[in-house]
């Protein structure tokens, strides 16, 4: 088996169960017969990621706590580190490395512009300061690793939510040719079918523009308005905040259009189909198309939904080599699937309750990551500190 430096990036834990993980086996065409036994990995080994294209991720390290006899190689762009002596338990190195303290240190020590990198001969220089009783090392790692416990498993439920609401909108939705979903709500299963139709029939579409740079003055004036430097912000129902906003005369001196409150917008451009839902009036660039529902035919919260579910088609129909755009006459002649009023807010009304137990599965989820950094930061002091 091979530990792949873009796994310790993305994937493994500090502390390194091989039960826990899933690691890629070495090429069955290279023969292991010829190498140096001391080259496999030990449990107490520490294995440092050598590149990132990040400065945070450079150095980034994993402690291998449990083999279960198998053999592991540090695989090309890792630097494998060996214990000299008795002096940290195994299972304490894995968060003793990951401490703001060590991460701090090889980032400085890190080189490179584009792509960052630490050598072995730099990361000896590296200091380290830890309790000498075991006894000590012991309790810390067990704190720790406990928090990360609790912390995969909120991460695994976040992940099931996602994945449940993921299903079921699947099944809310009509497949592509059908006008009936394969779930109904029990007081909806005797409607109608689904019926086709042109979004401009149900729909007032807007779009928007970007006021003259040049002019100041149509800027920092109050006005939310939707970017592309919000792409960050969509895809979470609701809109709230811009990273930028316009006057009134950047308004009245442009084609930009204030939108009402409750309007859907979907990003045409770079992170095609992204969508949200306007928590307050705003404006948009002309990266953006904008649709205000008619209220008694289409709901503005089953008109979001139904964007997400459409991403795919959006992709198909995004063209460009740089950068994916789609053309203005898609959305004219964009039609969908909807029933009647009352089944769309009910199907909206789920997956909006859906959303928020996610939204405060995620919050609860940063929470444990926020105590946990606060936490390493008093259990291990820097050397200056220690000196002190």
């Amino acid at each position: 088996m091979n530990i792949h430096y873009g796994d310790i990036h993305t994937r493994f834990r500090a502390l390194f169960d091989i039960s826990r993980e899933v690691v890629p086996f070495v090429n069955p065409t290279e023969s292991l017969d010829n190498l140096d036994p001391g080259s496999f990995c030990t449990e107490g080994d520490m294995i440092f990621a050598d590149a990132s294209e990040d400065l945070e991720d450079v150095g980034k390290s994993i402690e291998i706590v449990a083999l279960g006899g198998s053999r592991v190689l540090s695989g090309t762009h890792t630097i494998l580190a060996r214990r000299k002596g008795a002096q940290l338990i195994v299972g304490f190195g894995g968060h003793l490395f990951r401490s703001n303290r060590i991460r701090s240190q090889i980032r400085r020590e890190a080189q490179g512009s584009k792509v960052f990198g630490i050598s072995a001969g730099r990361l000896s220089s590296v200091k380290v300061c830890f309790p000498e009783d075991k006894a000590e090392q012991q309790k810390v790692a067990q704190c720790l690793t406990s928090l990360d416990e609790l912390i995969d498993a909120n991460g695994l439920k976040l992940d099931a939510l996602k994945a449940y609401k993921k299903g079921l909108m699947r099944q809310l939705f009509p497949r592509e040719g059908e006008t009936i979903p394969r779930l109904r709500f029990p007081e909806f299963r005797n409607s109608p079918k689904w019926e086709e139709k042109n979004l401009e029939k149900v729909a007032q579409r807007g779009s928007g523009h970007t006021p003259s740079k040049t002019n100041p003055e149509y800027y920092n004036g109050g006005i939310k308005w939707v970017s592309l430097a919000d792409s960050k912000r969509l895809d979470k129902g609701l809109i709230s905040e811009t990273e930028i906003s316009i006057s009134e005369q950047g308004i009245e001196n442009s084609s930009a259009v204030l939108h009402r409150e409750g309007s859907v917008l979907v990003s045409r451009d770079a992170g095609v189909g992204k969508s949200a839902i306007m928590n307050s009036p705003m404006a948009v660039s002309q990266h953006f198309i904008v649709w205000n529902c008619h209220s008694r035919q289409l709901s503005n919260w089953f008109l979001y939904y139904l964007l997400q579910m459409m991403k795919p088609l959006f992709d198909r129909a995004a063209t460009g080599s740089t950068i994916k755009t789609i053309g203005l006459q898609f959305f004219k002649d964009l039609r969908v699937m909807v029933p009647l009023l009352p089944e769309q807010k009910r199907i909206a009304s789920c997956l909006s309750t859906l959303d928020d137990l996610i939204a405060a599965q995620t919050q609860r989820l940063e929470t444990l990551k926020t105590h946990k950094k606060g936490l390493m930061q008093q259990l291990f002091p820097s050397v200056k500190e220690v000196e002190a």
